[in-house]
């Protein structure tokens, strides 16, 4: 087997296609979220994270803020099904999967590989970061009940769509930023070549994850790729 050695202090990291197989978050999360939509608004529809999310929903559809949540969860629904990356439906999936995960035995999947990688690379001295296009509860849930023990502990910071688009150069810009490192003591490992073509754009280093279960057997890349994290050697620079 190949490995790849890089040098970084930092591993920003993708979630579908990267530590977990997409099937997990299309054919469980999901559905998962659309069936329980209804019934979780109805009983913390109180809540302010709910209430801010259903207002916000509403301004996303063009509906008046008084709008009934009939009306609102018609389109989260639509969002939901279609897979559309709009922040409230985001927001209420992480509530849902919270929920989920404490009440109902549900749990994240992440690769083994991705679990022993992940431990490694804390041992090591570097720091880990999210960036999805789940909410920052939706990662957290995921990685605190994973079918691979709780891996929460070993992340650094996490990263949604609240900082902006996956696919913008600019939303790799504010993540240095914030986490206060140089673009190039960054690695950041994606499925998609967009979103690495982006963070690569503003110097970050880049890694495309060509999981067998998730990639095309033609798929092609401009750069560096790995089949798993046992590919992938990265010290602390």
């Amino acid at each position: 087997m190949t490995t790849t050695r890089i040098a970084a202090r930092a591993v920003l990291l993708d979630i579908e296609g990267t530590t977990s197989t997409i099937a997990f978050v299309h054919d469980v999360l999901f559905p998962y979220a659309d069936e329980h939509l209804d019934a979780y608004v109805a009983a913390h529809r109180a809540e302010p994270d709910v209430a801010q999310a259903m207002r916000e929903a509403a301004a996303v559809a063009g509906e008046e803020p008084d709008a009934d949540d009939a009306t609102i969860l018609a389109h989260l629904h639509h969002w939901l099904r279609n897979d559309l990356k709009v922040t409230p439906l985001k927001t209420l999936q992480g509530l849902i999967w919270a929920d989920g995960y404490e009440h109902t035995g549900l749990r994240g999947h992440v690769y083994p590989d991705a679990a022993a990688g992940l431990r490694r690379w804390h041992a090591a001295g570097l720091h880990l970061y999210v960036y999805s296009s789940g909410s920052i509860e939706a990662q957290k849930t995921l990685f605190a009940f994973s079918d691979q023990g709780d891996l929460l502990a070993l992340f650094t910071g996490h990263f949604d769509t609240t900082t902006g688009p996956k696919r913008e150069p600019s939303s790799y810009a504010a993540i240095v930023e914030a986490i206060g490192l140089a673009p190039n003591d960054v690695l950041f490992l994606s499925d998609v070549d967009a979103e690495l073509d982006a963070a690569r754009a503003i110097g970050l280093q880049t890694v495309r994850m060509l999981r067998p279960a998730d990639t095309p057997p033609n798929a092609t890349t401009t750069h560096a790729s790995a089949l798993s994290f046992d590919q992938l050697d990265v010290v602390l620079r």
